[in-house]
């Protein structure tokens, strides 16, 4: 059984606290380990806007805010082999899996960046 790690859970701080029981039940039999990557959690405008600005996020932070903004979202990583992975085959497994979790268990529609149309954000999950 997995379980998420103290660096994780820190970085989750101050987000939707259903969210966080969410994804602390997914990882206990998720198939696949994953963590919580640096602003993964809540962010700042200033947090934002580094991302919009390397070009890792559509949403400046001001203007056009990010679900990070409010704690209504999150990132993860898969963690394979004993490292950190954002490869498309383990992170849709996983996607799928919190998605499941979430619908079945606490009846929440996450959404996941990986089935956007536009841009696809596979490592980001919100809650409308």
């Amino acid at each position: 059984m997995q379980k998420l790690s103290k660096r994780s859970i820190g970085r989750l701080k101050n987000i939707d606290p259903l969210l966080i029981v969410i994804i602390a039940d997914a990882i206990k039999d998720s198939p696949y380990d994953f963590g919580i990557p640096q602003h993964g959690g809540l962010r700042t405008a200033d947090e934002q806007n580094l991302l919009f600005q390397n070009l890792k996020s559509k949403c400046d932070g001001f203007k056009k805010k990010s679900y990070h903004q409010s704690g209504k979202a999150f990132d993860i990583f898969a963690y394979v082999d004993g490292k950190a992975s954002w490869n498309k085959k383990y992170l849709e497994k996983i996607a799928r899996h919190l998605q499941k979790v979430a619908e079945n268990k606490y009846n929440i529609d996450l959404d996941w960046g990986g089935d956007w149309r536009s841009w696809k954000d596979m490592p980001h999950f919100q809650m409308l």
